[in-house]
């Protein structure tokens, strides 16, 4: 059972969506199917769906003919072990109409260590482009040794409580590194900041 705490960590990553300019999804996988419980009206967007066309589905919706086999692979083995992942692959709008969609997979955890939901946040691009590593790096450099931990500790999906563990710090610290991060990497949301790592490969995630 998770505390008041932990109900308002989930609650405000929830809101915190809606001020991302990145198509962004929250997905509940304790729920059957692991559903889109939140999305963003810049998801909505790029998609065409309207919210009541995706809430509660499985975002497998996008695919269709064209999407890749392995890529799919990957995001369901991400799923399965609770771990980040990034790939690109093809997807389609509500009009039928195909795009390149660079898709980002992060876990966010309970307060036993279990996986509660995924944050999932999708980009277009033209072509598979690893110039997206090299500008997150470019901006993880720009970090403090802290606030690289503490960015690499929320990309794998752990809470407040559960980084002032691992860094020996207490709690309040921890939501004051949160805040300093979001600013020091020029980013709206903890959403964002998570897609940031997982482009620059700074935490593990489920690909090869």
């Amino acid at each position: 059972m998770q505390g008041a705490d932990g109900h308002w960590e989930l609650s405000e990553l929830r809101e915190s969506i809606h001020h991302s300019p990145i198509p962004t999804i929250v997905t509940d996988c304790r729920l059957a199917d692991n559903p889109i419980v939140e999305a963003n009206d810049a998801f909505l967007h790029l998609t065409g769906y309207r919210r009541n066309d995706v809430m509660g589905k499985n975002c497998r919706f996008l695919a269709g003919e064209g999407t890749e086999p392995e890529a799919q692979d990957v995001l369901r083995t991400a799923v399965a072990s609770g771990e980040p992942a990034i790939v690109e692959l093809t997807n389609y709008r509500k009009d039928g109409s195909p795009f390149r969609n660079a898709v980002m997979l992060a876990p966010v955890r309970a307060e036993d260590g279990s996986v509660a939901m995924f944050i999932g946040s999708q980009m277009e691009v033209a072509a598979v482009s690893r110039p997206r590593q090299a500008k997150a790096l470019e901006r993880i450099r720009t970090l403090t040794p802290r606030l690289r931990q503490t960015l690499e500790l929320v990309a794998m999906g752990y809470r407040n409580k559960q980084i002032g563990g691992f860094l020996g710090i207490e709690e309040k610290t921890v939501k004051m590194h949160r805040s300093r991060l979001i600013e020091a990497l020029g980013v709206k949301t903890t959403a964002d900041a998570i897609r940031i790592a997982v482009e620059a490969e700074i935490v593990p995630t489920g690909r090869d």
